[in-house]
């Protein structure tokens, strides 16, 4: 799928069942499209869906008024970042002879979007990896390059822009050794 429109809509659920109804209220609601729906691990089901701010807020809202307790974690973002919209969509920016690194781990997707979001709109860096939830427990990781500095004040941005116990780490390496594989950032 394709994230379209300026806005992000975001819901995890601790039911798998009630995230597929929430899937099926959500598009008839409003245009939104779904970008991504699926059970995830440990249990969860993951919603992300995208617009105009209009639609994605109702749709937003009615999603969070049918999951009510179920709903583990949550984001609205009217502008999306064009670091994190390349990063969804599976092409995210490459890191650059030289660049400082920077690692931020969190324990929802919704909290790792948030702060990756925040930290590209904060400093110059780029946004070189984003993952979310498969293979990690539900968590969210993702790395950051750019010059040091930049580096420091994206980091500093994402930490403070999610709740402290949603925050696993931050990380920076400052020149990667050639020997870290690409893969990793």
């Amino acid at each position: 799928m394709e994230l379209v429109g300026p806005a992000l809509g975001l819901l995890e659920l601790e039911s798998i069942a009630r995230g597929v109804v929430i899937v099926d209220a959500l598009v008839k609601r409003a245009h939104v499209r779904i970008f991504s729906a699926e059970a995830v691990t440990p249990g969860k089901y993951q919603i992300l869906f995208s617009g105009e701010v209009a639609e994605v807020e109702e749709s937003y809202r009615a999603g969070e008024a049918l999951g009510g307790a179920l709903v583990i974690d949550r984001l609205l973002l009217p502008q999306l970042s064009q670091g994190v919209r390349l990063a969804l969509s599976g092409k995210a920016e490459a890191k650059r002879p030289g660049d400082a690194i920077g690692i931020v781990e969190t324990h929802t997707v919704a909290s790792a979007v948030l702060a990756a979001d925040t930290a590209v709109k904060r400093a110059r860096v780029r946004l070189t990896q984003l993952h979310l939830a498969k293979g990690i427990g539900g968590k969210g990781w993702f790395t950051l390059a750019g010059d040091l500095p930049d580096v420091e004040a994206a980091l500093d941005g994402a930490g403070a822009a999610i709740a402290p116990q949603l925050l696993v780490a931050t990380e920076i390496i400052q020149r990667p050794h050639g020997e870290v594989p690409k893969s990793v950032f």
